[in-house]
């Protein structure tokens, strides 16, 4: 399923007011967080607030999905029952973070599937993101990428990976101080994008902290897209329309994309050739794969068509 998450806001899931104007910016994915964003001693209240915020819907149009607490606490399994069994008809997706290897999402899976045949929900209609955020993580990325068919993303966790691999930096997303040429997180985002693409996964690019700074935001977005991303998380309202605006195709290379599909099906179907121009290009079956992931992107973003192929044009 090709769900569009050019922007992924992360939402506290013990703050009602933050979830109540969630649900009116124009994000394409809305996250309800039980992991980091919330004290220990508010994990309990903040899962009957994410309970009660999926019942009461207002989530048209946006994936919504849950981050619950990672594996390794003494509250992941508590996340998924009591969010599932209480609003799973009316989740996209659970985010578990910290994966570490791809025994964790086959124990998120199994449990699901559990919870989906005791509660009479679709059998596996509930998607799972994993979220990388140490170096394990990322040396395992290839075999977390293939360890379950309701795998839908892998996130990159900027913060946490940081600190792991002792970066020299405080903040975060931007270059350690003394790296000087280059792009420190390339390998990074370039290994979790190989392992996403690998098993047709979506990857999706971590936080901008500084919320304020709206140009480092974009600058850093930029930085992904251009690699390949299909979206990245926001954490404020100033940082959505860059993020949509970033990971959306300019509406020219959209339209230029839909006619390449469309001049190579006349072709190779009406007139039976394997190459063909379209204005000054060639166009042929490479031409067709890099249209097909431009053209997918946009419809995915709602962008809408502005010209019409012609054969004769």
């Amino acid at each position: 399923m090709l769900r569009s998450r050019r922007s992924v806001l992360a939402v506290p899931g013990s703050n009602p007011r933050f979830v109540e104007k969630a649900r009116g910016l124009p994000v394409d994915e809305v996250f309800l967080d039980l992991e980091d964003a919330v004290a220990p001693l508010a994990k309990e209240e903040a899962r009957r607030n994410v309970v009660a915020a999926l019942r009461e819907g207002g989530w048209d149009g946006k994936t919504v999905a849950v981050r619950v607490n990672d594996l390794a606490t003494q509250w992941a399994y508590k996340d998924v029952i009591e969010v599932v069994e209480g609003a799973g008809d009316r989740l996209d997706c659970l985010i578990l973070p910290k994966v570490q290897d791809p025994t964790e999402v086959v124990w998120l899976d199994t449990l699901l599937t559990q919870i989906e045949k005791a509660m009479g929900y679709e059998p596996g209609r509930i998607g799972i993101e994993a979220q990388i955020e140490n170096a394990r993580g990322l040396v395992n990325a290839d075999a977390i990428a293939g360890s379950s068919g309701r795998l839908e993303t892998l996130v990159f966790g900027p913060a946490d990976f940081m600190a792991s691999i002792n970066m020299r930096t405080l903040v975060v997303g931007e270059q350690p101080p003394g790296y000087e040429e280059g792009d420190a997180y390339h390998y990074i985002l370039m290994r979790l994008l190989m392992a996403a693409r690998t098993h047709d996964l979506q990857v999706i690019d971590g936080p901008y902290l500084q919320i304020k700074d709206v140009d480092g935001f974009r600058r850093a977005a930029r930085r992904s897209a251009a690699l390949g991303y299909d979206g990245k998380w926001v954490l404020h309202p100033l940082q959505v329309d860059a993020a949509n605006e970033v990971f959306s195709p300019p509406q020219d290379d959209y339209d230029r994309a839909e006619l390449i599909l469309d001049a190579y099906e006349h072709y190779t179907t009406v007139e039976k050739r394997g190459a063909a121009m379209l204005g000054d290009e060639m166009i042929d079956e490479a031409s067709r794969k890099m249209a097909l992931v431009v053209a997918a992107k946009g419809r995915a973003a709602g962008l809408k068509r502005t010209t019409r192929f012609s054969p004769e044009g």
